[in-house]
């Protein structure tokens, strides 16, 4: 083969690593026509690495997809739904997926789920995908921050509930099935809404009330507002200026801020608790 040959078939190698997200199996390179000499040129000039028998990468690869085809795994569970953009409470170890029958699996730091998936997993592909990340998280985490991920999904239109409820689910995960709604606004409001539901009042979260939306009505009069990093400068002046017009017009409000809500719930709950004790929800 030429030197200007040699060349066009790295260039063609990488183009079609790029296409497979930077991380791709030999197999698949030599399948398209790229031979074993071709890749091993690309290797010795530093254009691909190896990271594994049988993986090659690009250097700019992802490193979080470079890992787990380092250790044999797949990305799934939340750390998967967090790569998608879902809305996710989580900041520990990578959650990986594997075989419950995978040899070689060597994940270093992460967890791993053995389980079988609901939907089979091709095995050039390293991340899982979005029914078996769902199915795992309703396995996996409490049940209210699973929620929060599979309404977050249903929200961007990324599943199907239908499809979801014909697979082969665990007890959780057919629950969810069940109970999630598309209209949540965020994952924080899933959460706020399923730890009140308890008390059995209407809560209606992003309610229009005199010319502004609050974060939640609950009952008649009841408002919590829940104030993120925003809240700042004009805008907690526009917030602050319509507590007062609330105020003025029988309502309540409590307002909290997203990590009181996310690390001291129960500070939180105790609030709304007492507040509804004395009738602060009712209508005057």
């Amino acid at each position: 083969m030429t030197a200007d040959r040699t060349v066009q078939r790295i260039a063609e190698a990488l183009a079609l690593a790029r296409r497979e997200g930077g991380v791709t199996r030999v197999r698949l390179l030599v399948a398209h026509g790229c031979s074993p000499h071709v890749i091993a040129t690309a290797v010795d000039a530093g254009a691909l690495r190896r990271v594994r028998k049988g993986w090659v990468a690009l250097p700019d690869a992802d490193p979080f997809l470079v890992a787990a085809a380092r250790a044999g795994v797949v990305l799934t569970c939340v750390t998967q739904a967090q790569r998608r953009g879902l809305w996710v409470l989580h900041d520990g170890e990578p959650h990986l997926g594997a075989s419950p029958h995978a040899g070689g699996v060597c994940p270093g730091k992460g967890h791993v789920h053995w389980a079988l998936p609901p939907v089979a997993r091709h095995p050039d592909r390293l991340e899982d995908p979005i029914e078996n990340v769902l199915a795992l998280v309703a396995a996996c985490q409490p049940y209210e921050r699973a929620r929060a991920i599979w309404e977050s999904a249903l929200r961007r239109g990324d599943v199907d509930l239908a499809a979801m409820r014909r697979l082969p689910l665990g007890p959780v995960a057919r629950e969810l099935c069940d109970d999630v709604t598309p209209w949540s606004d965020s994952g924080l409001e899933t959460i706020v809404v399923t730890r009140l539901r308890w008390l059995r009042l209407p809560i209606v979260p992003q309610a229009w009330i005199l010319g502004h939306r609050v974060d939640f009505l609950i009952g008649k009069r009841l408002v919590l507002q829940i104030d993120g990093g925003h809240h700042v400068g004009a805008q907690r002046a526009s917030d602050i200026a319509h507590d007062a017009t609330l105020a003025l017009h029988g309502y309540h409000t409590i307002r909290v801020t997203y990590a009181q809500v996310i690390d001291d719930w129960p500070f939180v709950q105790d609030l709304i608790m007492r507040a509804i004790a004395q009738g602060l929800h009712l209508a005057r």
